[in-house]
């Protein structure tokens, strides 16, 4: 490859100003430019992007840049001109070009005036596009987030796919890789696509020493956002959510209580889309709600906080989204609230996609399982998916995740270690954690008896616990290298030389005690685990759960009917005194307030006067007044008795989503009639035995619903019942 006579660093100061490298950007560059393949692997805020622009620039002829965001182009290219006094010497070539762009775009490729072209990969397949690229002289190509290359990564896109072929066709000039996310699984993969098995591999660690990581339990998510972004006023912050419509409604709540807010998602215009970027590049806002949309085509060095207001639906995705923070080297904090109702939501978007792509997805979400539920150092369980080893002592000595901050009770291991090993050597080692965890704890799901494994010896051997430890002794036996996951064959669990060993002389060994995401925690900003309820005031949540209990047993209903648990927990954290502040706790609308609000109004009015307790009136989260047009849609064409289905097409949803607003309609006090709809679902005796159910249930919980019928009912017939039962008892 040519290229100018300077020194590598004095042409970087020469383009950028800068008087160093960072890490191994000067090798990676020297290897680029000796005419190698080179694969990339470096954290977000690495320094990726200057190893192919550099030597871009210091080369004969035109680098292509495979990129997969056009927002992501146009801010590179920015970039690069800013860096040059002609704006020729970068370009991107996409489909937001008209004709006359594209033909300046092409005229300056070939006049050697362009050195760095950006090209989608939908673009780049185009034959016109590959005659063109034939036609000039190219340095190298540059393929960047790489990962999309792979089925195993968290943004796979098939277009990636045809690359190889495409470069082959075009010019086989040097590749360079580069991605901010693989595991070695991936890595693998990229490599084997690219046909650059040879590459030189860099791989920076990934460890970001300056972020703090924590996961909550998902109870009071709303208020527990809005305290946390108060308690860091003026900083630039990103909210992840997974739906369009949840970036909407956050982005609307944290406006309507006094934060600079604005909401990104690709249901946006472009122009809207590029106004809140820029907004918040200029700090004109301080908060950007977002799906991963947004993100990749930002290079803002002081976010300070990025939050998870649902789990994403991968570790690369999470790392990557995490990376966002604190790329100038300062305070990043991310936090992420998890239930496990949010992982069968995912696990739901993967039905009806072929069998291979579905034990791919499970699998990467339980990974995602593994990370938010671990009780140990949540760096070392990050790094070590990534295939890095990292001693967790520096991490503890500086309290920099929650498990570390505030750590959990540790235990003797080694006799359950010894029962999980030898059982699953027993069982041929052919299976994966969730049946090893429920054949522990002696639990008869569907797979156990598939397999007819309910009748083996050691069924339930380990029955003492739960599955649940189970899974975490087995996370645990992971990290320490008695386990090993294959990848290649969707998860299944294998014994390591090391855990082989084990079997036949036992040593000690030290298990931590594992989270239980199930109950609801303080709301501190280190997470304590020992709370019995989500409420801040316990005296009052016990005050107001026999009130409860007193009203549900007059009106001969079950507790649950009146208000629900977070409802409760939200009135010890807010101390309502009128019906206005009573529509603002969660889970309470205007006419379920009316309807049962009084007795609790009046007990929580005197309990704060006798106690002279000071309100957190700046915590008040305001409810939302204007998300009413989807619920009149809705009620309204319950009303003309309209399908599901049909409702969910016409507001481009899905019908859970419709579910949940029904949902959410009937918990605040409206009542709906879906009879023409479960009449035609399920015949008279079994709507008496769900309606049963619910009127002697201790709560309404879905997953109790499903367990106790099994496979009887769907779950969107149980959900229906539910709401039918909600609407006639509750409203």
């Amino acid at each position: 490859m040519q290229t100018d006579t300077l020194s590598l660093t004095d042409n970087l100061k020469k383009y950028f100003g800068f008087n160093s490298f960072k890490g191994e950007q000067e090798k990676i560059i020297s290897t680029l430019l000796s005419g190698k393949d080179v694969f990339v692997i470096m954290p977000t805020g690495g320094g990726k992007s200057l190893c192919y622009q550099l030597p871009a620039l210091m080369s004969e002829g035109t680098a292509v840049v495979v990129s997969p965001l056009i927002a992501l182009m146009k801010n590179q290219v920015d970039a690069i001109r800013g860096f040059s006094n002609q704006d020729g010497v970068a370009h991107f070539l996409n489909s937001s070009l008209n004709k006359g762009e594209i033909n300046r775009v092409k005229e300056d490729v070939r006049n050697g005036v362009t050195k760095l072209l950006y090209v989608a990969p939908e673009s780049l397949t185009k034959e016109e596009n590959i005659d063109f690229l034939k036609s000039v002289k190219l340095s190298f190509f540059a393929i960047d987030e790489a990962h999309c290359i792979s089925e195993w990564g968290h943004d796979f896109r098939p277009e990636y796919r045809k690359l190889k072929s495409i470069i082959e066709a075009i010019e086989r000039v040097p590749i360079i890789a580069l991605t901010a996310t693989a595991t070695p699984k991936v890595q693998e993969d990229i490599q084997k696509n690219l046909g650059m098995d040879d590459a030189e591999v860099f791989k920076a660690s990934f460890n970001r020493d300056n972020l703090y990581y924590e996961v909550r339990p998902k109870k009071n998510v709303n208020a527990e956002i809005i305290k946390f972004i108060k308690k860091h006023p003026g900083k630039s912050g990103i909210v992840y959510c997974l739906s369009r419509k949840k970036v909407e409604e956050i982005a609307e709540l944290l406006q309507v209580n006094g934060i600079k807010a604005l909401p990104y998602h690709a249901g946006l215009d472009g122009n809207t889309r590029a106004k809140h970027q820029d907004m918040f590049l200029m700090e004109d806002v301080d908060v950007i709600v977002a799906t991963i949309a947004f993100g990749m085509g930002i290079d803002k060095p002081d976010v300070r906080f990025v939050i998870h207001h649902d789990i994403p639906k991968s570790l690369e995705s999470y790392y990557q989204e995490t990376g966002r923070a604190g790329r100038d080297g300062g305070e990043g904090y991310c936090l992420a609230f998890y239930r496990y109702k949010d992982i069968e939501k995912l696990e739901k978007f993967l039905q009806g996609k072929p069998v291979a792509e579905q034990e791919i997805g499970m699998q990467l979400i339980f990974e995602m399982v593994s990370y938010a539920e671990t009780a140990v150092c949540r760096r070392k369980q990050l790094l070590y998916y990534f295939g890095e080893e990292y001693d967790e002592v520096e991490c503890q000595e500086k309290g920099m995740c929650d498990n570390c901050a505030n750590p959990k009770e540790r235990f003797e291991g080694k006799e359950d270690v010894a029962k999980l090993l030898n059982a699953m050597q027993e069982l041929k080692e052919i299976y994966k954690s969730k049946f090893i965890s429920n054949f522990m704890a002696g639990k008869e799901i569907a797979e156990i008896k598939s397999f007819n494994s309910q009748n083996h010896p050691l069924f339930g051997c380990g029955k003492e616990h739960d599955e649940k430890y189970w899974d975490s002794v087995i996370r645990q036996c992971i990290i320490q290298g008695l386990i090993v996951k294959e990848i290649e064959n969707y998860g299944v669990l294998k014994l390591s030389d090391k855990g082989r060993a084990f079997i036949k002389n036992p040593f000690s060994i030290e298990l931590v005690q594992a989270h239980n995401y199930d109950v609801a925690e303080n709301d501190d900003d280190i997470v304590q685990p020992h709370k019995s309820s989500g409420a801040t005031d316990e005296v009052l949540y016990g005050i107001l759960k026999d009130l409860r209990k007193k009203i549900a047993k007059q009106k001969g209903l079950p507790p649950y009917v009146i208000f629900q648990d977070p409802s409760l927990e939200d009135m010890c954290t807010r101390y309502p005194i009128t019906l206005e502040e009573m529509t603002n706790i969660v889970g309470v609308g205007q006419g379920k307030a009316e309807k049962f609000a009084q007795p609790f109004i009046e007990v929580i009015k005197k309990y704060v006067e006798e106690n002279n307790i000071e309100r957190p009136d700046d915590l008040v989260v305001k409810s939302v007044a204007n998300k009413s047009a989807l619920k009149v849609f809705i009620i309204q064409s319950i009303d003309r008795k309209m399908q599901l289905e049909d409702i969910a097409d016409a507001k481009g949803i899905s019908v859970d989503e419709v579910l949940d607003e029904i949902e959410n309609i009937v918990n605040s006090g409206t009542k709906v009639n879906l009879d023409y709809i479960i009449d035609e679902l399920l015949d008279e005796e079994y709507q008496e035995e769900l309606y049963d159910y619910f009127m002697e249930a201790e709560s309404d919980d879905l997953d109790d619903a499903l367990e106790e019928f099994e496979d009887a009912y769907s779950e969107e017939e149980i959900r229906l019942m539910r709401i039918k039962f909600l609407s006639e008892v509750a409203n």
